[in-house]
């Protein structure tokens, strides 16, 4: 389970995202449709940047390897207005 803790001046928020949650984020985000809409989105916009097209087959290691690795920090961050945020697996 992916553990998001924030900490807002005197409120803190804990969130856990299950790996169940993080696997159907994979498939919308691989989905073609999702990415013409997104790269649709960004034209719009103006930019010329484009959403890459992620193929499900790459992230299916990556999230296999982040659930055997339990208990890793994998961002931890201090603002000076005393805002933390740190994402652990």
């Amino acid at each position: 389970m992916l553990k998001v803790k924030v900490k807002v001046k005197d409120k803190r928020f804990s969130i856990p995202v299950p790996y169940a949650v993080l696997n159907m984020v994979s498939l919308i985000i691989t989905s073609k449709r999702v990415n013409r809409i997104i790269n649709k989105a960004i034209e719009k916009d103006g930019s010329k940047f484009s959403f890459p097209e992620i193929e499900r087959k790459d992230l299916k290691p990556l999230l296999q390897g982040l659930s055997m690795h339990k208990g890793l920090v994998l961002v931890e961050t201090k603002l000076k207005d005393g805002t933390e945020v740190k994402v652990k697996l």
